[in-house]
Protein backbone atom coordinates (compact mmCIF):
# COMPACT_ATOMS: atom_id res chain seq x y z
CA UNK A 1 0.00 0.00 0.00
CA UNK A 2 1.55 3.49 -0.91
CA UNK A 3 1.69 6.06 1.98
CA UNK A 4 -0.97 8.43 0.21
CA UNK A 5 -3.32 5.36 0.88
CA UNK A 6 -1.60 4.85 4.31
CA UNK A 7 -2.37 8.59 5.62
CA UNK A 8 -5.52 8.57 4.27
CA UNK A 9 -6.36 5.21 5.95
CA UNK A 10 -5.82 7.27 9.24
CA UNK A 11 -7.86 9.82 8.47
CA UNK A 12 -5.40 12.59 7.62
CA UNK A 13 -5.08 14.22 4.89
CA UNK A 14 -2.54 15.91 2.78
CA UNK A 15 -1.37 19.39 3.83
CA UNK A 16 -3.08 22.10 2.06
CA UNK A 17 -1.88 23.73 -1.30
CA UNK A 18 -4.78 25.88 -2.40
CA UNK A 19 -7.21 28.23 -0.15
CA UNK A 20 -10.45 29.23 -3.14
CA UNK A 21 -12.21 29.97 -0.21
CA UNK A 22 -9.85 32.78 0.60
CA UNK A 23 -10.81 35.03 -2.89
CA UNK A 24 -12.71 38.46 -2.15
CA UNK A 25 -11.12 38.13 1.85
CA UNK A 26 -8.77 41.07 3.27
CA UNK A 27 -5.20 40.41 3.16
CA UNK A 28 -4.96 40.32 6.45
CA UNK A 29 -7.61 37.78 6.91
CA UNK A 30 -6.05 35.75 3.65
CA UNK A 31 -2.53 35.63 5.69
CA UNK A 32 -4.53 34.87 9.20
CA UNK A 33 -6.24 31.89 7.49
CA UNK A 34 -3.10 30.48 5.79
CA UNK A 35 -0.73 30.60 8.93
CA UNK A 36 -3.11 29.42 11.30
CA UNK A 37 -3.52 26.16 8.54
CA UNK A 38 0.22 26.31 7.66
CA UNK A 39 2.08 28.18 9.70
CA UNK A 40 5.67 26.88 8.06
CA UNK A 41 4.59 28.86 4.98
CA UNK A 42 5.76 32.05 4.09
CA UNK A 43 2.82 34.08 2.70
CA UNK A 44 3.89 36.77 0.63
CA UNK A 45 1.25 39.36 -0.80
CA UNK A 46 1.96 40.98 -4.19
CA UNK A 47 -0.21 42.84 -6.49
CA UNK A 48 -1.28 41.55 -9.57
CA UNK A 49 0.88 42.93 -12.66
CA UNK A 50 3.97 42.72 -10.60
CA UNK A 51 6.98 40.99 -12.15
CA UNK A 52 8.39 37.64 -10.43
CA UNK A 53 10.55 35.29 -10.06
CA UNK A 54 9.88 32.00 -11.48
CA UNK A 55 11.26 29.73 -9.07
CA UNK A 56 9.16 27.19 -7.44
CA UNK A 57 9.50 27.25 -3.45
CA UNK A 58 7.33 24.88 -1.49
CA UNK A 59 7.40 27.26 1.20
CA UNK A 60 6.01 29.96 0.15
CA UNK A 61 2.21 31.18 -1.18
CA UNK A 62 2.14 34.16 -3.10
CA UNK A 63 -1.36 36.32 -2.18
CA UNK A 64 -2.04 38.04 -5.73
CA UNK A 65 -4.08 41.20 -4.79
CA UNK A 66 -5.61 43.83 -7.18
CA UNK A 67 -8.17 45.64 -4.94
CA UNK A 68 -7.59 49.45 -3.72
CA UNK A 69 -8.60 49.09 0.13
CA UNK A 70 -8.67 53.52 1.20
CA UNK A 71 -8.84 55.98 -1.15
CA UNK A 72 -5.76 57.32 -2.37
CA UNK A 73 -4.95 61.42 -0.81
CA UNK A 74 -1.84 63.33 -0.89
CA UNK A 75 -0.20 63.99 2.56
Amino acid sequence: MSSLADSNACGSAPPKTEWPELVGCTIKEAIERIKAERPELNVVPITVGSATDKLYDPSRVRLWVDTVAEVPRVG
